[in-house]
């Protein structure tokens, strides 16, 4: 293995980290990636400054934030830190270790668990979006496929719902549309945990679905979609940067269609935002209060509006959510065939899984991770699709 060591790069005050395999610890790949941890370490420090000066918690919203990114800061440059001294103390252990066969034992298990921890944490180098640590917001909607496609729209929920819960991850549905024979039309949904939406962001696009239908007589082969959307929730420190007027507002009530015994008949509980210089229709009926849902739908509206203005002012449609595509043949991002043979192929990465059923029971890690790698490599080769 080669020495893990800190060199100035091209920029100064930009430390490297090289991880480059030798003879005696082949069980590591070559990896090499840059990043800022002096410029991590400075902005802790002025953060620090920031949150002793007099006043600074009389905005706790504001100060909190402060206090989180410098927390953050810090525990980014111990962890690179901690790995940078281990990967040293194995080095010079497998220098001693030769001739002795248990001292190279114990060599080859350090080596081992260094490898995989440095592979979990270079994927933190993979987080470059400044919403990757907020909540995800997804929306499912139902493509071309009838009752096929709506169906396809409650399985991939499902999938996503076995994902949070594999990560221990909370999610609360804000509102869904049941097909009129099954499945659903749409359904909204905020996962919340640490960079949901850093990773959820990579399942925005269009799904296919390849199977032979329960709902065919004939047990035809048949071709679903579904579009997955992802957006950012906004913290409270963000919502600033949306400005709405009550009068571009249309807020409609009525009675929930869910869940909830008698009360879901007698109350009109259920909120229906429509913002209308841009058309944007937002619903929530899960919260038994009005207050509550209205909350709630203002959160994923702005969260809509944000995402609109980002694209807008980006260089491309795909910086924040990725190209609008119908959901229909030939623009999926992700195929997923269980007749005549089981496999999931990512469109993008080119990454196939065979075991289909793991996938849909919510095991989308690895097209995740692929996904990131992809984005980083194209974004490196100037193109951000």
């Amino acid at each position: 293995m080669g020495r893990a060591r800190n060199t100035r790069g091209a920029t100064e005050g930009r430390w490297t980290f090289n991880l480059a395999p030798r003879s005696c610890c082949s069980g590591f790949s070559s990896s090499r990636s840059t990043f800022d941890l002096p410029g991590n370490l400075k902005r802790a420090e002025e953060l620090d400054q920031l949150l002793a000066q007099p006043g600074v918690w009389d905005d706790p919203r504001r100060a909190g934030a402060l206090a989180r990114e410098a927390s953050e800061n810090r525990e980014l440059i111990k962890t690179w830190e901690q790995l940078e001294k281990r990967a040293r103390d194995l080095i010079e252990l497998d220098q001693l270790a030769s001739g002795d066969p248990e001292l190279a034992r114990q060599v080859a298990e350090e080596e081992a668990k260094l490898a995989a921890e440095l592979r979990s944490r270079e994927l933190d180098l993979l987080f470059t979006d400044p919403y990757a640590n907020h909540n995800a917001v997804l929306t499912i909607s139902v493509g071309q496929g009838g009752v096929e496609a709506q169906d396809w729209v409650e399985m991939l929920m499902r999938m996503y719902m076995k994902w949070a819960e594999r990560h221990r991850f909370e999610v609360e549905v804000i509102d869904q549309s049941p097909g009129e024979e099954a499945g659903l039309k749409s359904v909204t949904f905020i996962v919340r945990g640490p960079r949901a939406y850093g990773l959820l962001r990579s399942e925005h696009g269009v799904h296919r679905l390849v199977r032979i239908s329960p709902f065919d007589q004939n047990h035809r082969r048949h071709t679903s979609f579904a579009l997955v959307e992802v957006m950012p929730e906004l913290e409270s420190t963000d919502e600033d940067a949306v400005v709405i007027s009550p009068q571009d507002l249309r807020i409609d009530t009525y009675r929930s269609t869910g869940a909830g015994g008698q009360h879901v008949n007698k109350t009109d509980s259920a909120v229906r935002i429509t913002h209308l210089p841009t058309g944007i229709v937002v619903t929530c009926q899960n919260e038994r209060s009005q207050m509550k849902n209205r909350e709630t739908a203002m959160k994923v509206l702005k969260a809509r509006l944000f995402q609109r203005q980002q694209q807008e002012a980006a260089a491309t449609l795909d910086q924040i959510r990725g190209q609008v595509m119908p959901a229909e043949f030939g623009s999926q991002i992700r195929n997923y065939v269980l007749q005549p043979y089981t496999l999931v192929k990512d469109v993008r990465t080119g990454l196939e899984v065979g075991n289909a059923q793991a996938v849909l029971d919510g095991d989308i890690d690895p097209f995740i991770e692929a996904w990131l790698r992809w984005r980083l490599s194209q974004g490196r080769n100037g193109s951000a699709s």
